[in-house]
């Protein structure tokens, strides 16, 4: 498959990460938002139709750790997080012009690549384009044409995105599509198989 897709990554910084999940001492939280961003950018890096993978985050040490996974990173200049992506879009477009931006939540730790290149390989050309979460109300991936990039993440996301006119991708595509932000959905995660970042921090836990 053509490497045809630029996936933008925006990563809070891991210590104001994850909120939602309650329970847990604040040091065990971030390195659960940090495992799970690693393991989103290391399969966007190994799926065939990704050319690169820019990461949209203001922790300068955290760029680091994702720059040495093969990530391009830049600051977070938006207000909010459809602002930094459509800022991202931009800087995107100046890289690299002839690819695809694809906008990816940070939170997909069994997310494996070839769940990624079935969704995009499913994208009917031009348009915009959206992957639903589990349950079906949120996005996980948002796709358009530089020049149609317009992104709607918040509550009811997938409701938002086709409303604005964008087509779901079917499939069940369960690795993409499984978005982590409580403890229940851990487990629902570990269940299908996360990555070596998150199986080492989420031991125990689940």
């Amino acid at each position: 498959m053509e490497a045809a897709y630029v996936v933008m990554l925006p990563v809070k910084p891991p210590a104001r990460g994850k909120s939602r999940l309650r329970g847990l001492p604040d040091e065990r939280r971030r390195e659960l938002a940090e495992a799970f961003a690693l393991d989103t950018a290391a399969a966007c890096l190994a799926a065939t139709s990704v050319h690169a993978v820019l990461a949209v985050t203001d922790d300068a040490a955290f760029a680091v750790r994702l720059g040495a996974l093969g990530c391009v990173s830049i600051p977070d200049g938006g207000d909010g997080l459809n602002d930094a992506l459509r800022q991202a879009a931009a800087e995107a477009a100046r890289r690299w012009p002839d690819r695809q931006p694809v906008a990816l939540l940070a939170d997909l730790p069994a997310l494996r690549p070839e769940d990624l290149d079935a969704a995009l390989a499913a994208l009917v050309p031009g348009g915009a384009s959206y992957v639903a979460d589990t349950e079906g109300t949120g996005t996980t991936l948002y796709t358009a044409p530089y020049d149609e990039f317009a992104p709607e993440f918040g509550v009811d996301s997938a409701l938002a995105h086709r409303d604005a006119g964008g087509l779901a991708v079917k499939g069940e595509l369960a690795s993409l599509r499984r978005d982590v932000d409580d403890l229940d959905d851990l487990r629902s995660a570990v269940a299908l198989g996360v990555g070596a970042a998150t199986a080492a921090v989420a031991t125990g836990l689940v």
